[in-house]
């Protein structure tokens, strides 16, 4: 899949990321609710270590995780590192990852 393709929200057929109406089964396409990049990484920076950006990410297993072992600081260190990976991370992959 590529940046100018996303799948259908009824039938997971590929589809143009503009379409307004799946061309397969007809349903209207709304639009994503769209997950910022640079909000996801300072959560990651300030609130990482118990999981916040994960649970803004849609991660909730990874979040309800991170919570769980907050308390040995690792996941604070983990959040660090991917803060700097979702600020290396360009526009186009952010959206495919997250906001599809």
């Amino acid at each position: 899949m590529s940046y100018t393709t996303k799948y259908c929200s009824e039938c997971g057929e590929v589809i143009r990321r503009n379409a307004e109406i799946c061309p397969k089964c007809g349903v209207r396409q709304y639009p994503q609710r769209g997950r910022n990049r640079l909000a996801a990484a300072l959560l990651a920076f300030f609130l990482g270590g118990f999981g916040i950006h994960k649970f803004y990410l849609g991660k909730t297993g990874w979040g309800i995780l991170y919570l769980l072992l907050c308390w040995t600081f690792i996941p604070g260190l983990v959040a660090i590192v991917e803060s700097v990976f979702l600020i290396l991370m360009s526009d186009q992959e952010f959206d495919i990852k997250y906001n599809n």
